[in-house]
């Protein structure tokens, strides 16, 4: 039985609702394109249109794999860290000349990386976090994003492929009586008509989103009076989304992105952020009889802005306040 936040037991409710709508998204794909195959494509083929199969069969069999792939794939889960680290740190990183305090996450013990966030629903810290489907019970993020565009733009190239046929047969059977082929071709058609404007919608927003390097979690407004510092222009965003290398897995206890280091070793106590270096910008010295300090490793780049990020000054006196009262 899966456990709850807090580690106790959950009802199968909450558990089996977001299973059964995934697999509601891929009985209702296999259900229409049946009943496609089996009447309006079967006519089509009867009169010599083989055009339709030959497209439509390749379509079918990418969507239903993009979306079992999607089902089980990986979004870029950054798994527990270690209880060792400490929450009251605070980690920054610099990207693009602009400085990003690390969040800390209680649920998942570890200082999170810009544009890492925490669904609530999976409850795990997913890296570059998009949002959480639930057609596919699953969320998007560093790892499956180019996999979820590929989900929607076969989905919409298929169902338009769908009603384009459905319309064939029925503007070529006007002087046919209406049969079980006719009742059915336009049982398919009307769904088909139904979902294709919301995916399309859909991806020409997710486009939009890739050609100005946003994420959906991160909100309408978020860089509407600052620069947004992983906008790398509309082809360099589609080239690092389609091509980019996808990193490692983080499939260990402890997050790889922080250690803890030795006893001798204390954060520095200035924070200097006019130069604006591409390192974090808290740097350990050695110091006699410090207890150990969680400290990154270096510049986080596939990950973006959390919504904690903060100018350079206001980091600076916000860490200077925060060692003179410890």
């Amino acid at each position: 039985m899966p456990l709850s936040r807090a580690g106790q037991p959950q009802g199968l409710l909450p558990w089996m609702l977001p299973s059964l709508c995934a697999a509601l998204s891929a009985v209702m794909l296999l259900i229409l394109s049946g009943l496609f195959f089996a009447f309006p494509c079967r006519w089509l083929v009867q009169n010599g249109e083989w055009v339709y199969p030959v497209i439509l069969g390749p379509l079918f069999v990418l969507t239903f794999c993009c979306l079992i792939a999607l089902n089980g794939s990986d979004p870029g889960t950054l798994h527990q860290g270690s209880n060792e680290l400490d929450p009251m740190m605070m980690p920054v990183v610099w990207v693009n000349h602009r400085a990003f305090h690390l969040q800390w996450c209680p649920k998942c013990r570890f200082h999170r990386p810009p544009r890492t966030h925490h669904c609530p629903r999976c409850n795990i810290c997913v890296e570059d976090f998009d949002h959480h489907s639930r057609w596919v019970n699953n969320c998007v993020g560093h790892r499956n994003y180019r996999l979820y565009l590929l989900l929607v733009l076969s989905l919409c190239l298929y169902t338009l492929a769908v009603l384009v046929a459905c319309v064939t047969v029925l503007v070529r059977t006007t002087h046919l009586p209406y049969g079980l082929d006719k009742i059915i071709t336009i049982g398919v058609a009307v769904p088909a008509a139904g979902f294709l404007v919301p995916l399309f919608v859909l991806l020409l927003i997710k486009a939009w989103s890739v050609s100005k390097a946003e994420r959906s979690h991160e909100g309408k407004y978020q860089y509407l009076y600052v620069k947004n510092p992983f906008d790398l222009g509309c082809a360099r965003n589609w080239c690092f989304t389609i091509f980019a290398p996808r990193g490692p897995k983080y499939m260990a206890e402890a997050v790889g992105l922080q250690r803890a280091v030795g006893p001798d070793w204390v954060p520095m106590q200035t924070l200097h952020c006019s130069t604006g270096p591409s390192g974090p910008s808290l740097p350990a010295v050695p110091g006699p009889g410090a207890r150990p300090h969680a400290q990154t490793q270096g510049l986080y780049t596939p990950g973006r802005a959390p919504p904690g990020s903060r100018d350079p000054a206001d980091l600076q006196e916000a860490t200077l306040n925060l060692e003179l009262s410890v």
